[in-house]
Formats: structure tokens, C-alpha cells, sequence
């Protein structure tokens, strides 16, 4: 019999693929919102020497996000669920922390205070967020089993 999640009720295996795939979109939407809107903050930049944009930081959240996508999709363990979890949530925390607090720029990173809410930018915060919370989804399942090696053929 097929082992069932206690909190959806569902097969474990059906609860990880559809964490997987919550997983897997919120880090698509958040990658192409990101790569879409770089070239326009790409003006915006630190005061210190290298001069990041941040619109360069943009692209580096695109990538960082389609990075995680590839492991939580190819590794399927454990640590791949967690650097999603940190990427999403540290993508929430940015976009949360750069709207309502005006931290100001810091060395080469520019000052990315925010305040206003446009549609891209709140798609990119709730992609994050569903993304994050489906990968610590994944963080607090138990472990696949070991399918290594041939099946048990009974004998």
C-alpha cells in the first residue's frame, strides 16, 4: 500500500510532484519577471567601485532561480529543496525589505528602495513566496527511498 501524507492525505509520491511542480513555477515566474524587467533598472546603480546595476542583480536572481529549478527537478534531495527555499525566501525577504524600508545603497550595490507595487513586481513576490513555502514542503517530507539497483525479484 502506498505510504499517504498526514497532512494532505494524498501519496507521498503525488504530494512531492505537486510541491515539485508549485516549486517549479513559482521559480519559472520569478526568473522570467526578473530577466523581463533587468534592462530597465540596469541605470541604477551603486557608488562604489565595480559598479552593480541592479538590474545585474535582476539577472542574477533569473539565473539563481533556474538554477534551483534544475536541481530541485534533476537531484531530488534533501539540500536541492533547501537552496530553494533559500533563494525564494531570500527573494521574498529583498522585495519585502527593499518596499517598505529605505536601507539606501551600500558600497557597489545601488539603492533599491521601492515603495510602489506595480503587477510584475507583486507576480514576482507571490511567485516567490509559493515557491518557497512548496519547497519547504519538500524540506519537511520524508526522504524517497533508495530505488538504486535492481527491483526484488522474490527470490
Amino acid at each position: 500500500m502506498a505510504k499517504t501524507s498526514h497532512t494532505t492525505g494524498l501519496p507521498v509520491g503525488t504530494t512531492r510532484r505537486l510541491l515539485t511542480l508549485l516549486v517549479v513555477a513559482g521559480l519559472g515566474v520569478d526568473s522570467y519577471v526578473h530577466w523581463h524587467l533587468a534592462p530597465g533598472f540596469d541605470g541604477v546603480t551603486g557608488t562604489a567601485s565595480p559598479h552593480i546595476s541592479q538590474g545585474d542583480l535582476f539577472r542574477v536572481e533569473s539565473a539563481l532561480a533556474l538554477i534551483a529549478i534544475l536541481m530541485v527537478l534533476l537531484i531530488r534531495q534533501r539540500f536541492a529543496a533547501i537552496f530553494v527555499v533559500l533563494i525564494a525566501a531570500g527573494g521574498v525577504g529583498a522585495v519585502l525589505l527593499y518596499a517598505y524600508i529605505d536601507v539606501g545603497g551600500f558600497g557597489p550595490l545601488p539603492n533599491m528602495y521601492e515603495p510602489i507595487w506595480y503587477p510584475e513586481k507583486t507576480i514576482s513576490a507571490v511567485a516567490e513566496a509559493v515557491a518557497a513555502l512548496a519547497a519547504l514542503g519538500l524540506v519537511l517530507m520524508p526522504p524517497e527511498p533508495f530505488r538504486g539497483g535492481r527491483e526484488d525479484d522474490g527470490g
